[in-house]
């Protein structure tokens, strides 16, 4: 058929036209049904999702910081605090040239390069819109020098802000430790909700230990921002809920008399109350001052505490290691009674020295001719080295290690801080893994006498006093009394008694005679802490050795240089008849525990028990 005579065909037409409407109706209807389909799932199905995203296209959730909770002594006197002050903060948005404005602040105020290190860490984990501080804790002097200049700083300004304060300083400088800036290794451990706007964290002490409970919870803020993310108004606001409260079984009068009273000695005094467990004094020196970590210490003062002989930032309470001398005869004497190898009328004989059979090493006393026949009372009032080698032997190092055990020796305490050291108590076992040696009877010898490998902390020193004095109660050494909100509500309750040592009384009872009469009598060797004092004090001096000394030579601590004297050690608790308090000392190279170390434990125990006493007598 001719092209023009289809072109003309009517029929054929329609046919085209309807086939194509039909297509474009099927086309039309598909698209209208998918649009349907897609409208209820934005409107319905997916609604609150793209709500949200809506939302969070205008609104920004800004998190608001909590105040950190306060830390009290067992009187409520401050030890840690908030306190207001002046920062200087920057916006890096509206700053054209960020460089030039921190050198003109630099020669400005004077700040020292490590700062502007700092800050140019800080900012670059902070958005460029938040205001973000170089400076914290400005004196009166470097904000009036910035006003002058303020419209010269733009995207500079000064804000008004909590900062950390120990207003004791070095006193509780290890027992409370202190905050510092949160670094990379923190940032990525903490709770980023939580810390977002925080800029400290506590780094040791109770601050560390307690961080959760002291920070508390962070608030936030809904912010109405525009599309470059700048706020606009605030829309609504969660208030932050405060750090808890902290109120410590420490009290700061011991503390400061521990302190002081280590007088020229590097060392730690613990004191414990021997009813519940608190801790009364905790006390390392030397100290340092807290505060400058606070705000950023400089790099010449923390090289110097880092790199100084004295470690002061070393907690000796907590984390040194000494051995513990002959304050660990009572508790030997006490073994030699439960496990019956002696009885306290034995009587042995002490020529100064001892040797084992068939050797030719002497083994030798403190006192070069000896003490003579002597019992167990006279040989803890003398504190008679010979006597306790020949009870070490009879025990065997096995008892030994089982038995002071028992007492917390060679293991953590459990105390509520962070770091605590867990000291040494030798065995036939921990020789063989530690060393790959056997164990000799020699070492037995001198492990009775607390020397050789034995290691204890003061803290554990303290706390196995307390329970002796407890006649085998055990309790929990513990700093936190309770925790409490700003209105002092919430408290939390005391730590319960860990456990109870069997124990004969008349044994326990044999040992706090010998150990009062190292105090009482006429040959005690902590005689000079008697005088005055209505009550008696039951205690046991000690002194551990440095370096050992050669066979054929004695020590004389003239001679020597004053690092290698001598430890001084005392352990003491009072009243005898009713345990109250029970405290260690140690002072390095002190030389003589009754001269040195039982005099600050004396101070302490007057002072205790004098405050006591007065407020019974206004109790009744």
């Amino acid at each position: 058929m001719p092209h023009s005579d289809i072109l003309k065909d009517a029929a054929a037409e329609n046919r085209i036209f309807a086939s194509r409407a039909l297509i474009a109706f099927i086309l039309i209807l598909a698209l209208t049904l998918g649009l349907t389909v897609r409208l209820v799932y934005l409107q319905i199905v997916g609604h609150e999702h793209y709500a949200t995203l809506a939302k969070n296209n205008h609104i920004k959730i800004a998190s608001l910081p909590p105040t950190r909770g306060i830390i009290y002594d067992r009187k409520g006197r401050i030890l840690a605090e908030n306190i207001p002050t002046y920062s200087l903060e920057l916006i890096p948005e509206q700053i054209r040239d960020m460089d030039d404005t921190l050198a003109r602040l630099q020669q400005l105020l004077a700040i020292p390069d490590e700062k502007i290190e700092q800050y140019q860490k800080l900012r670059k984990r902070e958005k460029r819109f938040t205001s973000t501080p170089l400076l914290l804790r400005m004196d009166d002097e470097e904000v009036a020098k910035f006003a002058a200049v303020r419209p010269f700083f733009p995207g500079v300004d000064i804000q008004a802000q909590l900062v950390r304060h120990y207003p004791f300083g070095l006193l509780t400088s290890h027992v409370v430790g202190f905050v510092g800036r949160i670094n990379e290794r923190e940032l990525k451990t903490l709770p980023a909700a939580e810390y977002r706007s925080t800029h400290h964290v506590g780094k040791v002490g109770i601050e560390l230990a307690y961080e959760a409970e002291l920070h508390g919870k962070s608030g936030y803020a809904e912010i109405e921002t525009n599309a470059q993310s700048r706020a606009i108004s605030t829309i609504k606001t969660t208030d932050p809920i405060p750090g808890a409260n902290l109120h410590l079984t420490l009290d700061i009068d011991l503390q400061k008399t521990a302190y002081e009273g280590l007088d020229i000695y590097n060392g730690a005094v613990v004191a414990i109350d021997i009813k519940t467990g608190g801790v009364l004094a905790l006390a390392s020196r030397p100290g340092f001052d807290p505060n400058p970590f606070v705000y950023g210490i400089d790099r010449k003062t923390y090289h110097e505490l880092q790199t100084s002989e004295d470690q002061p930032m070393f907690n000796r309470a907590l984390r040194g290691q000494y051995p513990p001398g002959s304050t660990l005869k009572p508790f030997m004497a006490l073994a030699g009674l439960e496990y019956q190898v002696i009885n306290a009328n034995n009587r042995k004989f002490c020529p100064g020295y001892f040797q084992l059979p068939n050797v030719k090493h002497k083994y030798r006393d403190w006192k070069h001719g000896g003490h003579g026949t002597i019992a167990m009372n006279a040989a803890i009032v003398q504190s008679c080295d010979v006597y306790f080698y020949e009870l070490a032997l009879s025990l065997g190092i096995d008892n030994i290690h089982a038995f002071l055990a028992r007492f917390g020796f060679g293991e953590k305490s459990g105390i509520d801080l962070v770091g605590e050291k867990e000291g040494l108590l030798p065995s036939k076992k921990w020789k063989r893994k530690a060393r790959n040696q056997s164990w000799y009877p020699g070492e037995t010898l001198i492990t009775g006498i607390g020397q050789g490998f034995t290691q204890v902390t003061p803290l554990q020193l303290a706390r196995a006093t307390a329970t002796l004095a407890n006649k085998g109660v055990i309790v929990n050494p513990h700093l936190v009394d309770r925790l409490a909100d700003s209105d002092d509500n919430n408290t939390a309750p005391l730590p319960q008694h860990q456990a109870i040592i069997p124990l004969q009384p008349d044994h326990v009872n044999t040992v706090i005679k010998a150990m009062i009469d190292v105090v009482h009598s006429s040959r005690g060797t902590a005689r000079v802490i008697s005088k005055g004092i209505d009550y008696r004090i039951a205690g046991k001096t000690g002194t551990a050795q440095v370096f050992t000394v050669k066979q054929e030579e004695r020590y004389n601590e003239n001679k020597i240089d004053f690092k290698l004297r001598d430890h001084a050690l005392f352990i003491a608790f009072a009243p005898a008849d009713d345990p109250q308090i029970a405290v260690a000392v140690i002072a390095e190279h002190g030389g003589h525990g009754g001269s040195v170390a039982a005099p600050i434990a004396g101070k302490i125990i007057r002072q205790y028990l004098g405050e006591t006493s007065d407020a019974s007598r206004d109790a009744q």
